[in-house]
């Protein structure tokens, strides 16, 4: 399977099985099209094509020793299999899903309540279809002994402080840190620690610590000062940017600009999202995400298909920019546009995505455990809990079973092994099974991996 596109002036072939890509001139990029429409993908087949119909479909005026020398170029990639390359991976599934998985990672819900009110919450303001509450500290130490306990062999292990708002629990968060560090020596173990926050509670002493302690962190934002207090204000209605950012600013310069995500929804209010992007990136924000909001038809703020047209400008325009500054010498990192053409995730990752379910799983603040947070509240999806363990194993064997073909959407689709499938829990929400995809989603996947590889393109000119 190849995929092909043109993009700020290059001609760019993926090819998707072996992961190649190739920049190449027009007539290279219509002779591989006739190519693969008429399936002719061998070096042999090539090397024998009808010569007179590539000339009357192909419709241009190469020599013949320029097309001998475009035809054994490709026939050359075809034989080295870096294009046209048959699936190697199907055959690989069946191992896949009978492999035995370990959990090593939780997302950790010490605080189901918040202190904003943004108006696209899944988690509804902290409380998940349930009931505000905190983690105490006895079912945060059971939440890390239950995943030391069912890690298996490996070593490094991770664990998210998530909400709700979790500095609102911040002395469990410490506890809990100073159990895991104790833990960790006598279990041979090394766990990860990061932090999900939205940034009102922090101080300097959060900060200190989260440097010291954490990994990595998310900072909740969702750009400029309009956008940002229409959909994340206080519950009285304020705004939330002019008391956060100063703080942001301070963390991230403080972690070297490293180590954390600045991190947005965008909704349909502000479809024009690149200027929120670089809005961060003029801030001094160097590492970016800012995300499609997901919601229901009937949400004002819900992306609709109509809007996937300028979506996809808005790609488009950030792409270019930021190949502009990059080349100035004041780039950043946008996580949407990080892509790994030299090696990337494993073949397990690349088939199935996250691990949720299996090797990564949610709790909530009374030890509850599910296949992640956004599945968090609903019964269907209850696996077990901290002080029992695992008590429905069968959800555990569904989700190893998902994976880009076991979604028949994913089977034709040329950007498969970069979002391995998408997320399975908006999946199931539109389509009540974890075995479908978020078509606006796909859509906006797409173009985030065309934009990703363009960029390489681009700067590897320098």
């Amino acid at each position: 399977m190849i995929h092909q596109y043109k993009n700020n002036g290059y001609n760019i072939v993926l090819d998707v099985y072996s992961g190649a890509v190739h920049v190449v001139d027009e007539a290279c990029y219509d002779v591989i099209a006739y190519l693969d429409k008429n399936r002719l993908t061998t070096g042999e087949a090539i090397r024998a094509c009808d010569r007179e119909d590539l000339r009357k479909q192909v419709s241009w005026t190469a020599s013949a020793e320029e097309l001998e020398e475009i035809l054994k170029d490709i026939s050359d990639l075809a034989e080295a299999r870096q294009l046209f390359t048959e699936d190697i991976y199907e055959g690989m599934i069946d191992a896949v899903k009978q492999r035995k998985t370990v959990v090593k990672a939780l997302c950790l819900h010490v605080a189901h309540d918040c202190n904003l009110a943004c108006r696209y919450c899944f988690a509804e303001e902290g409380e998940y279809h349930g009931r505000r509450a905190l983690m105490d500290l006895e079912t945060g130490k059971k939440a890390l002994d239950f995943l030391i306990a069912h890690s298996g062999n490996r070593r490094n292990l991770e664990v998210d402080f998530f909400g709700g708002e979790p500095l609102m629990n911040w002395q469990v968060v410490k506890d809990l840190v100073a159990y895991g560090r104790e833990r960790e020596k006598e279990a041979g173990k090394r766990f990860r620690f990061t932090l999900t926050t939205n940034g009102v509670l922090l101080n300097d002493e959060v900060q200190e610590f989260v440097n010291r302690e954490m990994d990595n962190v998310v900072l909740s934002l969702d750009g400029r000062k309009e956008v940002n207090d229409r959909m994340r204000p206080f519950r009285g209605g304020q705004g939330s940017y002019d008391r956060i950012v100063p703080k942001f600013q301070r963390l991230a310069d403080s972690r070297g600009q490293e180590k954390y995500y600045i991190r947005g929804t965008f909704t349909r209010n502000n479809l024009d999202f690149s200027k929120d992007v670089l809005h961060f990136a003029d801030l001094g924000f160097q590492q970016v995400s800012v995300e499609p909001v997901v919601g229901e038809e009937t949400d004002d703020y819900a992306i609709r298909a109509e809007d996937l047209e300028q979506i996809m400008e808005e790609y488009d325009r950030l792409a270019k920019e930021m190949i502009r500054r990059e080349k100035e010498g004041n780039g950043f990192n946008f996580f949407h546009f990080m892509i790994d053409l030299d090696g990337g995730p494993c073949v397990s990752k690349r088939l199935s995505g996250c691990g949720s379910g299996t090797e990564y799983l949610a709790v909530t603040p009374w030890g509850d455990l599910y296949p992640c947070h956004q599945f968090v509240g609903q019964d269907a999806f209850l696996m077990g809990n901290v002080n029992e363990g695992i008590k429905r194993p069968e959800i555990a064997d569904e989700f190893r079973g998902c994976s880009v073909y076991s979604k028949e959407k994913c089977r034709s689709c040329f950007a498969k092994f970069y979002c391995s499938g998408g997320c399975m829990a908006n999946s199931e929400h539109f389509h009540g099974t974890i075995h479908d995809t978020y078509d606006i989603g796909c859509e906006m996947q797409r173009k985030r991996v065309e934009c990703a590889i363009m960029i390489k393109a681009a700067l590897a000119e320098e």
